[in-house]
């Protein structure tokens, strides 16, 4: 017996879960800390015992190393268990599920907390759908540069969580330029009916959380709409050159281009961090179903400046980890589909003359606590 639980702790040591445990250990108090541990021993022994080998916890790890992989849970997705999506809104794990097949704009903007449509002239429903949606219609949002800057859709989710996958499908139009922000998956505390300011502030850590998962031109780098990449505000974000502190881009270890012209999955995955004192938030994206990047501790990054940061294919230094937020009360509870444009979203990017329209459809939206994945073919 003595064997099996030394092999089960040598389970949590060879996991690398060790130095994470022990900080988790430090926020218990004094008399339950023994317990605590007695716990770990023997689920690392019935580990051994049963043969089992700790699978979800070597792939998590090794995710994490590579900054890319899925973990075990993530191997099938949700929308694998409902062709075309259909019933998925009725599974437990979704909080939100849209595919604008019902209704009229009107009814529309019913189902939603906010929504911007400057003069009804930025949305409008399209027949072009994404290939296996059972759906008819999907959505257009068209910027005017000069009338209006895009449009939104913005809601609180039912209930606040620490762990939300987003996923969405989304076309960029054949000339489409580059944008300013994007889809945004995030927190407030209070929750709001409404999307809140913050451009240039740090948060506190117990009121604000944000992630859009944007595409950028990198200062006209990139061909637009640009590559993917995350922009987010936290109490722990690096400040800017200005004194300022502007979102943090944080992106793929590989950069990831935007196409245009063709429907794309885009799912995104936010966890917060499970105390206030603890490293252990994530960050993740898909793309058409490929993990494309995991920000977990870690996983190997460049160099941190009040730009962000890039994962990195080899070389670079160990993730910190996301530290989200300082309060518990702080959760996941909203979904904000944004399509913004400016004419400084031309500018960075050196764009002399840009296009007076861009415009791009969206489609067969889920938010859940449970990786959605694409659709499946009805």
């Amino acid at each position: 017996m003595f064997f099996v639980l030394f092999c089960g702790y040598h389970r949590l040591l060879s996991y690398g879960l060790m130095s994470r445990l022990m900080e988790m250990s430090n926020a218990f108090p004094r008399w339950f800390r023994a317990r605590w541990w007695a716990a770990l021993w023997l689920g690392g022994a019935v580990a051994v015992w049963l043969g089992d080998g700790g699978h979800a916890g070597a792939e998590q790890s090794a995710g994490a190393q590579s900054g890319r992989e899925s973990t075990a849970s993530e191997a099938a997705g949700l929308a694998a268990q409902y062709p075309g999506d259909a019933g998925i809104a009725r599974d437990p794990h979704v909080l939100l599920a849209e595919d604008f097949e019902t209704g009229t704009l009107a009814d529309l903007a019913k189902r939603w907390d906010s929504v911007s449509n400057k003069d009804g002239k930025v949305m409008a429903f399209s027949e072009d759908v994404p290939p296996g949606s059972r759906g008819r219609r999907s959505l257009q949002m068209t910027a005017t540069l000069g009338e209006n800057t895009g449009g939104h859709l913005y809601t609180r989710l039912p209930r606040g969580e620490d762990t939300v996958y987003a996923r969405f499908y989304v076309k960029f139009a054949r000339d489409a330029e580059y944008i300013h922000h994007f889809v945004t998956l995030g927190g407030y505390q209070p929750p709001t009916r409404w999307p809140q300011g913050g451009a240039g502030e740090r948060p506190r850590g117990d009121e604000r959380v944000t992630v859009g998962i944007e595409p950028t031109g990198d200062y006209g780098r990139f061909p637009a709409p640009g590559i993917w990449n995350f922009y987010a505000y936290w109490h722990e974000m690096k400040i800017s050159a200005d004194g300022r502190y502007w979102g943090n881009s944080l992106r793929p270890p590989t950069p990831a281009p935007a196409p245009r012209d063709r429907w794309q999955c885009v799912e995104l995955m936010l966890k917060l961090n499970s105390a206030p004192a603890l490293h252990d938030g994530e960050l993740a994206l898909w793309l058409d179903g490929q993990p494309m990047a995991r920000f977990a501790r870690g996983a190997r990054r460049g160099q941190w400046t009040g730009m962000g940061f890039s994962l990195a294919k080899e070389g670079g230094e160990p993730f910190e980890g996301f530290c989200w937020r300082s309060s518990p009360d702080l959760h996941v509870n909203f979904f904000w589909l944004l399509h913004y444009v400016t004419e400084n979203s031309a500018r960075q990017n050196r764009v002399a003359e840009p296009r007076r329209t861009n415009s791009v459809w969206f489609d067969d939206i889920v938010v859940s606590t449970a990786y959605v994945g694409p659709l499946r073919a009805p």
